[in-house]
């Protein structure tokens, strides 16, 4: 078994978590302007990731550019996976591979404490993969705490690179938010996606 093989129900169940879909988790959150790079690179890629329209060229062509971004604004200090694999407890299921990951450390050679973000690459069934998204939060949750490097909160993203649903886990509660973002709203998206790391972005 592994992250692929979750329902939002079966982790609901094997975890024993709440669910919480009724807020507009990020109504604060202020937008962060792309930089100029970025937004050449979407005027490119989004007419293009759209026609291939494969997961694999929506991942390569959206959602790793945003991703690569947020890790330029942190100006390095996080780390940044695709496609690792991330086995934190085979017997419960919490083993395979994360389409993107990112770490508070800034070790980028192998993956470590505090895993933060965990990233679902979807080509369109954005609900279908959230209980792959969250096995894997779940599992970041207890990859932090075996390391003694937690986080108060795991956040998680499903995405079809044009289309972004965000959640977050704390404790046992699962916040899937209400609003689904699409990449014409990119500044927020990245304003989101900084909010982990809002610490560390005052510093640098």
């Amino acid at each position: 078994m592994a992250y692929s093989d979750f329902s939002l129900s079966k982790v609901k169940n094997d975890f024993g978590l709440t669910l919480d879909e009724s807020r507009n988790l990020f109504v604060d959150t202020k937008p962060v302007l792309p930089s100029a790079t970025l937004k050449t690179l979407l005027s490119d890629y989004i007419p293009l990731a759209t026609s291939i329209s494969t997961e694999k060229a929506r991942s390569e062509f959206l959602i790793a550019p945003i991703l690569a971004e947020v890790r330029r604004l942190l100006n390095n200090q996080i780390s940044l996976f695709s496609g690792n694999e991330f086995n934190v407890d085979a017997q419960r299921g919490l083993q395979g591979f994360c389409d993107y990951i990112i770490s508070g450390s800034k070790e980028q050679l192998y993956i470590t404490a505090p895993v933060t973000i965990i990233f679902e690459a979807k080509k369109e069934d954005i609900i279908g993969g959230l209980g792959q998204c969250v096995a894997a939060m779940v599992a970041a949750q207890i990859f932090n705490q075996s390391k003694g490097n937690e986080v108060e909160r795991i956040y998680g993203s499903v995405t079809t690179g044009t289309n972004w649903k965000f959640l977050f886990l704390e404790g046992t509660i699962v916040y899937i938010d209400e609003i689904e973002y699409y990449i014409k709203e990119v500044d927020k998206i990245l304003g989101i996606l900084l909010q982990p790391f809002q610490p560390v972005l005052t510093a640098v």
